[in-house]
């Protein structure tokens, strides 16, 4: 594989891993809802509103999905736009990505880029350049579930918006901003922030790590500059989630996710990919730190 091709698929590698893991990090535990339900009575109305909307959400098991997401340009990804249909517990997923980020550096890229997620397995369509250097393989594959255990341990790196709500009830200062019209419908908008050291706190996948274990991980996402986490979220009158944003601070600038859903329990049929069409990304490339290293660290 030629040093512009590595690049080529390197980057629709790691997009497809920040999309598929935007909070890997945060994979949420479960929404228990006692612990803030603790504070004032704002905040605790604040959480059995969000817990209402972690069950249902839970509950529905899919969605059609529009997501924007924004890293800063020295991290070399620029902004990304995908639709599609997505499933969780488990996770599948059928989208299609486009946008600069994409087409990071001039390389060579389909102007749309096909992403198919099934069974912890990602598949994703490098375009004509990848099949060039591959024998026609145009598909990459990504284990994410072996790809955690290489990131530290951070576990299974889904998208499932259940998790996200439940790391956002995990929040100390989770609080109800108002009411808002997304696309002409009313909803409620809360907000709540977390420290790297509390959303790792609050991840049940990094229990199994020991003590140095979690202690090395802290220090590679602080040397990564991420800080924070913000999450917002707006829910309809049914308790399900209309919008879902998520920020994580850094010192090179924010990542920012935002997601929009619609049409619950709608139906996802992953259409895998022919073996025969499909490369094993990560054996190509032999090692995690050869792929995007400042969009992987998150």
């Amino acid at each position: 594989m030629t040093v512009a091709v590595r690049r080529t698929v390197g980057a629709v590698a790691a997009t497809a891993l920040l999309c598929a893991g935007a909070v890997a990090c945060g994979g949420g535990s479960g929404a228990s809802g006692t612990k803030s339900a603790s504070g004032t009575g704002g905040h605790q109305a604040a959480s059995q509103a969000v817990t209402a909307a972690y069950k249902k959400t839970a509950e529905a098991g899919s969605a059609k999905v529009t997501m924007t997401m924004r890293t800063p340009s020295s991290l070399g990804a620029g902004t990304m736009k995908l639709s599609g249909t997505m499933g969780w517990n488990p996770t599948v997923m059928d989208m299609t990505m486009k946008g600069s980020g994409a087409a990071a550096g001039g390389m060579e890229l389909p102007g749309t880029v096909r992403m198919v997620m099934q069974d912890d397995v990602m598949y994703v369509d490098g375009g004509a350049a990848a099949a060039r250097e591959t024998d026609g393989k145009r598909w990459m594959k990504l284990d994410l579930a072996g790809l955690g255990g290489q990131a530290g341990g951070l576990g299974s790196m889904d998208q499932d918006p259940a998790r996200q709500i439940a790391v956002l009830l995990d929040s100390p200062n989770l609080k109800h901003l108002g009411s808002a019209t997304l696309d002409g419908e009313r909803t409620e908008h809360y907000k709540g922030r977390l420290t790297v050291e509390e959303m790792m706190k609050s991840n049940d996948s990094l229990k199994v790590l020991g003590a140095d274990e979690r202690g090395r991980l802290l220090k590679s996402v602080e040397q990564a500059g991420i800080k924070d986490y913000d999450t917002e979220l707006w829910v309809n009158k049914d308790d399900l989630p209309v919008r879902l944003d998520v920020t994580m601070g850094s010192s090179q600038g924010p990542v920012e996710m935002s997601e929009r859903f619609s049409d619950y329990g709608a139906a996802v049929r992953a259409e895998i990919p022919p073996a025969g069409q499909t490369f094993d990304l990560m054996k190509s490339f032999g090692r995690l730190d050869r792929l995007g290293k400042g969009g992987l660290q998150g």
